[in-house]
């Protein structure tokens, strides 16, 4: 396979467009999500949106008094959200030529984060890690584990994807890369539009880590997230891939000071996956080429983030549908260590499925697509988590996403030749 240094995450925004988020959705109630890169939701999510008025939270100023634990009913059915690096500044990030679009409908900005954060909070969220829902046993067999939660609290997965600060963010208005500072508490470096560089809490890592700092009852034991990380730009934005970058003392100091942040992480209740090594989707891989991609982030990342038996498919694009997993691509994934798989779902609060050799679980995407769709009434499944309209940064633009951004049932609809739907009709 050959790569180009500017891999980038939008490589694959069409296939998010075209429908993958949709083809990821349950259709009803908790009904497992349709088989990844397909088409059979489609015409399922172009049903009546309710009214957007009528599914709007009351979020209260601080969540309930806790009650005493109790096991919590179905481990494979917690909500995970996910999101990207974090917008810093939205006039540069917003009016990039050739980027724009993909950071509106892909990203948040710090200033919705922030907000997020006390909303998910006052609703009785609290963090958990995906590895208190379930444990691999001597036999090799996944179990589920009994996760206890206080009455009045819901447990909450929160990941981050492709925490590299990639090439092709330079100079765009995102931090450059976390670094643990004087004090040991990891933090961002980040360079404004003059030029000023400063240390201090510019993307989700260390916002979130002060306001644990200030809400430690937010965490259940202590979890706090899972950085889902590529390899062909390095990671935590150092340029620490020996694939990509020559060998020599950068790269030994890239590595080297990549493991002293991820150390300092884990110390504090993170955690790390796989997200492959190139970003693409492991859907459309071969098995060959599949192989040659685990092999990349083995070599590139597992060194510096330490092993781990979790995998957040790129894109959100399944290796299977609702089907049992099984065939040689699973296999694989089995024989590296993998245990636990995470895709992309829209729709719903949580879907899970718990068997004897995986956990697989959905993520819901928050990001320009998403809080548009939650405005609209189109999707409202983020709702159960806040309040979009007090969320919205309003350096966003009207539509919220990219105006180009075309939904996937009025793509399916224009395709078929069918009018489309819209909230309002």
């Amino acid at each position: 396979m050959e790569y180009s240094r500017r891999h980038v995450i939008f490589g694959g925004s069409a296939l998010l467009g075209a429908g993958l988020l949709a083809a990821c959705a349950p259709a009803q109630d908790g009904a497992a999500p349709s088989a990844g890169g397909g088409s059979s939701s489609e015409a399922a999510s172009s049903s009546a949106a309710p009214s957007p008025s009528s599914t709007r939270p009351v979020i209260p100023s601080a969540p309930e008094p806790a009650g005493k634990p109790v096991a919590w009913k179905d481990v494979a059915k917690v909500p995970h959200l996910f999101f990207h690096s974090l917008v810093v500044d939205p006039e540069k990030a917003f009016h990039v030529h050739g980027e724009s679009d993909g950071y509106l409908n892909y990203m948040v900005t710090q200033a919705e984060f922030e907000r997020i954060l006390p909303q998910l909070w006052a609703l009785g969220y609290v963090l958990v890690s995906p590895h208190e829902l379930y444990e691999v046993g001597r036999d090799d067999v996944v179990r589920a584990r009994t996760l206890m939660v206080p009455e009045n609290r819901t447990p909450l997965i929160i990941s981050l994807d492709d925490c590299s600060y990639y090439e092709y963010m330079e100079g765009d208005g995102f931090a450059t890369r976390l670094l643990v500072d004087d004090s040991g508490r990891v933090r961002t470096e980040y360079t404004d539009q003059e030029g000023k560089t400063t240390i201090g809490a510019n993307d989700l890592v260390p916002i979130l880590d002060d306001f644990v700092r200030d809400h430690p009852d937010f965490t259940l034991n202590g979890a706090k997230g899972v950085l889902a990380l590529t390899g062909y730009n390095g990671v935590l934005g150092y340029r620490s891939s020996p694939t990509m970058y020559p060998e020599g003392p950068e790269l030994d100091e890239a590595v080297a000071t990549a493991k002293e942040v991820v150390a300092a992480m884990k110390e504090t209740g993170w955690e790390f996956a796989s997200h492959s090594w190139s970003h693409r989707s492991m859907a459309q891989m071969s098995l060959a080429d599949l192989k040659e991609d685990c092999e990349r982030w083995i070599e590139d990342v597992q060194p510096i983030v330490g092993p781990t038996d979790m995998l957040i498919y790129p894109f959100g694009a399944d290796i299977a549908g609702i089907e049992k997993y099984s065939g040689p691509e699973y296999e694989h994934l089995r024989s590296l260590g993998f245990r636990s798989f995470f895709l992309v779902d829209g729709s719903s609060k949580a879907w899970g499925q718990l068997e004897p050799g995986y956990y697989r679980g959905s993520r819901i995407n928050v990001d320009g697509i998403s809080l548009a769709g939650a405005k609209d009434g189109s999707r409202p499944v983020l709702d159960e988590f806040m309040d979009v309209d007090s969320v919205l940064d309003p350096a966003r633009p009207e539509s919220i996403h990219a105006p180009s951004y075309v939904p996937p049932e009025e793509r399916a609809a224009a395709s078929s030749g069918a009018p489309s739907a819209s909230p309002s009709s």
